[in-house]
């Protein structure tokens, strides 16, 4: 139940937007009341702890994680969904049939993961929240096994994790090398060799179809009639974006909900931020990125408007393009734009393969750049991306743009 009937300001959603957002209107707005909704029971954590540092770092913990600092002041609603949004009423109702009035809003819902038909089970985990992570670490034990079903970003990134947990690892994939719709060959196939020499069991062209639990034991079937099990299976199959309620509420929603340069949505007194924002970047054009970075800067720039708007100010215009990144054993690297290896790839990289740029581009226009072992250079990377728009750049003009050390 809602502490109170009305908030200056409301936020559906309880992520790393949500947290940006709430910080930036009290920035600007010493008094006016937030309240920050979400459907979990935990408030705002740094969500990429949840597949890397909490695995791999031994001094990292749950409770440095969480985002929603004290002293911004905001009432935090966890455990509660919003069934309806009235944008003429300002109202929204919750799953508990209350009501919350509002006088801006910020929707913040995020994504949640694709599903496929396996058991509704505590040992068969889609992963994305502390939730997840608290019950996986109860699963993968030391000497524990695991099935992870995926090969795209956090599928790699948690059987890489796992297995420097001493877990024994499956990893299945539906193409035939794991990360294969993101990298070329070089790249695919050195974190391949890692994975392996980690005792990584690596299926490939596999798409698991089913599965069972048999007391503390899950099994996944195959397409082909293949079974793997393990004391727990994790899925990491990419997310959708939660913009359900957003559509029965009238709002233009297209891959996520349409925002302008200012995140205001087509409703009014509404704002979107983070994975279900699909916005204009500056750079690439109309785009929906499911990464943190873009999560905490949209979340800034939708909490100053908001508090602008309520002040009678001049909005932010977001410009900026997020980044994003990865760690896998001794590999790493950043990325901004575009990872799609069905667009030319043009490769620059170190003799031994040890570092390399990778442009993604279409017709002339980069529209991504990889960075394999190669730091401090995104920045870099907006500048090719601004140049190529500008003028299309062939394979040897990209080439030695960006410095490989």
């Amino acid at each position: 139940m809602a502490e109170q009937d009305r908030y200056d300001y409301a936020i559906i959603g309880a992520g790393v937007a949500a947290a940006s957002a709430a910080a930036a209107i009290r920035e600007k707005d010493a008094n006016g009341s937030i309240a920050i909704i979400g459907r979990e029971p935990d408030g705002p954590v740094y969500r990429p702890a949840l597949s890397k540092d909490l695995w791999v770092d031994g001094e990292a913990s749950l409770e440095d994680n969480w985002l929603l600092d004290d002293g911004i002041g905001a009432v935090f609603l966890p455990s509660i969904s919003v069934t309806a949004i009235d944008t003429a009423a300002h109202a929204l109702t919750l799953s508990d049939a209350s009501q919350v009035g509002y006088s801006r809003l910020l929707i913040a819902t995020g994504a949640e993961p694709r599903t496929i038909d396996l058991p509704d089970s505590a040992r068969v985990v889609y992963y994305r929240t502390a939730q997840d992570y608290r019950r996986l670490r109860e699963f993968a034990k030391p000497g524990s096994s695991a099935v992870v079903v995926g090969g795209g970003y956090i599928g790699s990134e948690l059987a890489a994790a796992l297995s420097l947990n001493d877990v024994a690892v499956t990893l299945i994939v539906p193409g035939k090398q794991v990360l294969q719709q993101m990298f070329p060959t070089i790249v695919l196939d050195e974190i391949e060799r890692a994975l392996r020499e980690h005792g990584v069991t690596l299926v490939t062209g596999a798409r698991v179809t089913g599965g069972a639990v048999h007391g503390d034991s899950v099994t996944v079937t195959t397409e082909a009639g293949e079974s793997y099990s393990g004391d727990v299976v994790v899925a990491g199959l990419g997310v959708v974006p939660n913009d359900q309620v957003t559509r029965q509420a009238g709002l233009e929603v297209g891959n996520g909900i349409v925002v302008d340069e200012r995140l205001a949505t087509s409703a009014p007194d509404v704002w979107a931020a983070g994975d279900v924002a699909s916005y204009p970047d500056a750079l690439l054009g109309v785009r929906r990125v499911e990464h943190v970075d873009n999560a905490e800067h949209q979340g800034t720039t939708a909490g100053h408007n908001m508090a602008a708007a309520a002040a009678g100010k001049d909005e932010e215009t977001y410009t900026y393009t997020p980044i994003f990144w990865s760690d896998i054993y001794d590999f790493g690297y950043e990325a901004v734009g575009t990872l799609d290896a069905s667009l030319e790839m043009v490769e620059d990289f170190t003799s031994d393969h040890s570092a390399g740029v990778v442009y993604y581009v279409d017709g002339g226009h980069v529209r991504g750049v990889l960075l394999w072992n190669v730091w401090d250079s995104t920045p870099k990377a907006k500048e090719v991306i601004e140049q190529s728009a500008q003028e299309p750049l062939s394979a040897e003009q990209l080439k030695g743009r960006i410095p490989l050390s």
